[in-house]
């Protein structure tokens, strides 16, 4: 009986209260989540790590989950079961999700069986956990709210982190021009590796001048803005006529002169995953599905976490020196 009654409980980490990384609790006595109709119960294998859950976290954020909550939505890991009406996945499935219900940061997580993803074995878990967030948003601000096309440039800013990448290879492979930036050499290189054409250290005192001579009079047609509290003014400088600087990251307020969007006809636009319509999901899953099986995506894992250590990847996600791939939780 002992035995038994230590099966059904697992590790997973717990906010009972919102506030800074500390508020991260581990425990190892949590009921196994069962799955109801139209979900699957996984085992995890490894979990990535996104600023968004840092956010929500610390209570700051238009999403505030009911406490007591277990953050992470990308998963990737095997089924362990399923539950009415799912036919698409079995026991023993290798998946990746872009959202759970029962959170990520755990042994087993429960997942709506339409937000996961078969798991190609071209990947490993900790690639497949690199996947959701990072690569959905990508693809959503370049092609869905961005509307790129092959031929156009794109500046990548924050290039060497999960979005960054992910951005850098999508837009490669769908034949964009593209310039990356990223805060050590180390991140340049990686940028590099990843698909972009140039790279530039956001840490230089004159790297816009720098871009500016690259891209010439013409300015570039996209940014992928990942810290647009810091970069939006001079972003609106860079832009080619009819340019878009796409907000996907933000850590507070920035002042900007509106006129600088008037003399291009430029524009700012917010993109929210969270926000994407079934369909929308349905064709991010599909291009990405289809770029994993040509070769062409291929997640880089950057810091790896074991699960106890959760307090110190959140500090690490927001204060560490540069980012170098995507962050997981193992």
């Amino acid at each position: 009986i002992a035995m038994a009654a230590t099966r059904n409980v697992m590790r997973a980490v717990r906010v009972f209260e919102f506030g800074g990384p500390e508020v991260l609790k581990l425990q190892s006595d949590v009921l196994i989540p069962d799955p109801k109709e139209n979900q699957v119960l996984i085992k995890v294998h490894a979990c990535g790590v996104n600023p968004v859950e840092t956010y929500i976290r610390s209570g700051n954020y238009a999403r505030k989950p009911a406490l007591p909550y277990t953050p992470g939505s990308d998963v990737a890991g095997v089924i362990e079961g399923v539950g009415e009406h799912v036919t698409a996945f079995k026991k023993g499935d290798r998946v990746f999700t872009i959202a759970t219900i029962s959170g990520g940061y755990a042994d087993y997580a429960v997942a709506a069986a339409n937000r996961v993803f078969p798991l190609s074995d071209k990947l490993d878990f900790r690639q497949g956990a690199a996947i959701g967030i990072p690569y959905f948003t990508a693809y959503r601000a370049l092609f869905q709210k961005g509307r790129a096309k092959a031929g156009e440039s794109v500046l990548v800013h924050g290039a060497s982190g999960g979005v960054g990448i992910a951005t850098c290879q999508i837009a490669r492979a769908c034949g964009l021009k593209v310039l990356g930036t990223a805060g050590t050499e180390e991140g340049m290189n990686m940028v590099l590796r990843n698909g972009a054409h140039q790279a530039f250290n956001h840490r230089e005192a004159n790297y816009i001048d720098k871009i500016k001579e690259y891209t010439g009079m013409e300015g570039v047609d996209i940014i992928i803005e990942m810290l647009s509290n810091i970069n939006l003014a001079t972003d609106l400088q860079l832009l080619s006529y009819g340019g878009r600087v796409m907000v996907v990251g933000c850590r507070g307020p920035i002042e900007i002169n509106p006129r600088d969007t008037m003399s291009k006809e430029s524009s700012i636009i917010g993109v929210s995953l969270f926000l994407a319509t079934e369909e929308e999901r349905h064709e991010c899953a599909t291009a990405l599905l289809d770029g994993i099986e040509a070769g062409w995506l291929k997640p880089t894992v950057g810091s790896e976490y074991p699960l106890e250590k959760a307090v110190k990847a959140h500090e690490d996600i927001i204060h560490s020196s540069g980012a170098r791939g995507k962050m997981v939780l193992l």
